[in-house]
């Protein structure tokens, strides 16, 4: 170490060990009487400078010999080296050094205050730092704009581990207002920060226009904010209205169209435009770029992002890997995605996690749970996103005790306290199985109140099986949730009890229907109002040339659907009665959306009676109600 940094202490000290030792253990006979008598009798200004070399040094915990000595010695410090040991503590990551050394100082100054929230916010005991502000407040201790930075960065900390007060920046906002602290950039950025990652983006978009000069940084927190909430329209127009962009700025633009399958392919547009304007991507561009080609399942762009990629160093980094593999999966080339998960050189759980979900939604469950349980062997703990896809992989292979086993180990062995979307995935697996009693305990047994996932779940699983009791039940629960998110409960509970010749139910359920404002049909969901068929004349007018067409209707009913199949041709017999029938009951085929095995059952059902329509005498006529 060079002298000149420490003008008041000789540099022969500090040449005796490259470990700082002379300040900190007993002198022996190599170090001269001098330097002795100097040890023995410091000043305050050499354990400043001293102390202040420790804290811009990369080894700070060697500083802390300082402070020993200094008690050691009975030297009584003053406040500035007082201030200066708080400091070096909070570097160090001793906060209970720290909190000693402020305690003892003779006067709180705001610059200590805000020191000791600053160390308490940097090591994550937030409610430490809201406590040292009260106790700020109530000294009579004015906080600064620094003191707000802090608080308004602990509001946007909040976690499920962390329990904040509530409205925690709007409070400090109006504290702010208050005592007449006059924000400046650092202070407006936090604010919007702070207001957006609470969910309160017109909040984060009223001080963003109190601004006189909107920085890059301040747009970026309110594009984000905004693409969170849905609204792509507003966040353009923060993006087109920022003058000078950054890569920053078009990673959220990117990354927030890459949400959206609507959207996602004006992520690509972005990008192109960012290439443009000579902006050098980065891994987090890459990462939300590769995201947007999994949305649009455009496995094709995201190949030529992997070539590229592959003549970088990049193409190392654990985030794009993973990225690469979710595209993979999502795309269907699950080989694909298992080649780049095998040449990651490191791997994480979001990685793992990635795999097996891919495994699981690319009809391999066997080689997800295989690779649930190597990823334990390799010592990475699995998260509840994990869980979940484990589950889901036990579900599809119908795996009930395994199911089982691995929702009892979430909370037993890594303390994951089992969410809603847990508690649906284990319904189902239960249902699945034929286990409609075990699904109901385990329903009735949750610590909290069911969702609409749970009750959705256990209503298929009553489909499946034909409990109308249960089913009337789960749809009831449904129903009082909310029946308008929720319009397939209908046609869930109907199907069941038509499947189970219950008509009379049938007809009372479409009687309930007209009370509500969400009909479903052909996998899209329309709201009007019921008795009120949107192109009513439109309708009637097809009905009648069916019915002028048509010899016979044939009801075909699987375990998922009923199916309806018309065989047309130009006789002019007529099955029924010209009458319009209630909007309820009135259909029209919508887009192909059947699944594999419903079409293939469809099309040879078609067919086989395409054969015999000449042995059909009469045309068979079934009530759907």
């Amino acid at each position: 170490m060079k002298s000149g940094r420490l003008p008041l202490i000789k540099s022969s000290i500090f040449s005796s060990s490259p470990n700082h030792r002379s300040f900190l253990i007993p002198l022996n006979s190599s170090v001269s009487t001098n330097h002795q008598n100097y040890l023995s009798n410091p000043t305050s200004t050499t354990f400043s400078v001293a102390i202040q070399h420790f804290i811009n040094s990369d080894t700070p915990f060697h500083g802390q010999k300082i402070h020993a000595h200094i008690i050691k010695s009975g030297f009584s410090p003053n406040t500035n080296i007082s201030i200066k040991l708080l400091i070096l503590h909070l570097k160090t990551g001793c906060l209970r050094y720290a909190t000693q050394m402020f305690d003892e100082l003779p006067q709180h100054t705001l610059s200590a205050y805000n020191y000791l929230i600053g160390g308490y916010l940097k090591n994550g005991n937030v409610q430490e730092s809201l406590g040292l502000v009260r106790r700020m407040v109530d000294s009579g201790e004015k906080p600064d704009g620094f003191t707000f930075s802090m608080i308004l960065k602990a509001s946007a900390c909040g976690s499920s581990t962390v329990t904040l007060p509530r409205f925690l920046g709007r409070m400090a906002h109006a504290l702010m207002v208050k005592l007449e602290v006059e924000p400046d950039e650092v202070l407006y950025t936090a604010l919007v920060d702070s207001y957006v990652k609470s969910g309160k983006v017109q909040y984060a978009r009223t001080v963003f226009d109190m601004m006189l000069e909107k920085n890059v940084v301040c747009s970026t927190a309110l594009i984000t904010g905004y693409m969170n909430n849905g609204s792509v329209e507003e966040a353009e127009n923060v993006f087109n209205k920022t003058v000078e962009k950054d890569i920053v700025v078009f990673n959220a633009m990117i990354e927030g169209y890459s949400k959206s399958v609507e959207t996602a392919k004006k992520g690509l547009e972005i990008f192109v435009e960012m290439q443009r304007l000579n902006f050098r991507p980065n891994i987090s561009t890459f990462v939300s770029l590769i995201g947007a080609c999994s949305v649009l399942s455009v496995v094709e762009i995201g190949q030529q992002v992997q070539g590229q990629l592959m003549k970088t160093e990049s193409f190392m980094d654990i985030k794009i890997a993973s990225a690469l593999v979710d595209m993979h999966a999502k795309c269907g080339r699950i080989e694909d995605a298992r080649r780049v998960f095998n040449y990651m050189p490191e791997k994480n759980v979001f990685t793992w996690t990635s795999m097996i979900d891919g495994y699981g939604k690319n009809g391999n469950p066997i080689k997800a749970l295989e690779l649930f349980y190597v990823m334990q062997e390799c010592c990475v703990e699995p998260n509840d996103v994990t869980f979940l896809s484990a589950l889901s992989a036990c579900g599809h292979a119908g795996l009930l005790a395994k199911g089982r086993e691995i929702f009892e180990s979430m909370e037993r062995d890594y303390s994951i306290k089992p969410k809603m979307e847990h508690y649906a995935c284990m319904v189902d697996l239960l249902g699945r199985a034929g286990r409609l009693d075990l699904a109901w305990e385990l329903v009735m047994g949750m610590p909290e109140k069911p969702n609409s996932d749970v009750w959705a779940a256990l209503l298929s699983s009553c489909r499946l099986h034909g409990d109308v009791q249960m089913a009337s039940i789960a749809a009831n629960e449904l129903f009082k949730l909310n029946v308008d998110s929720r319009p397939g409960a209908f046609v869930a509970l109907s199907n069941t009890l038509a499947a189970a010749g219950k008509w009379d139910g049938v007809s009372d359920l479409r009687e309930m229907m007209k009370f509500c404002t969400a009909c479903h049909y052909g996998a899209c969901t329309r709201k009007f109002p019921s008795a009120v068929a949107p192109k009513l004349d439109l309708i009637s007018n097809l009905q009648k040339h069916l019915h002028q067409n048509s010899t016979e209707l044939v009801i075909f009913r699987n375990m998922y659907n009923p199916l309806l199949v018309l065989l047309l041709n130009n006789s002019t017999q007529a099955l029924h009665d010209n009458q319009v029938m209630p909007p309820s009951r009135l259909a029209l085929p919508a887009s192909p959306t059947l699944r594999n095995d419903q079409a293939h059952i469809t099309r040879d059902f078609y067919l086989a009676m395409r054969r015999q329509k000449a042995h059909l005498q009469q045309p068979q006529v079934v009530s759907y109600a």
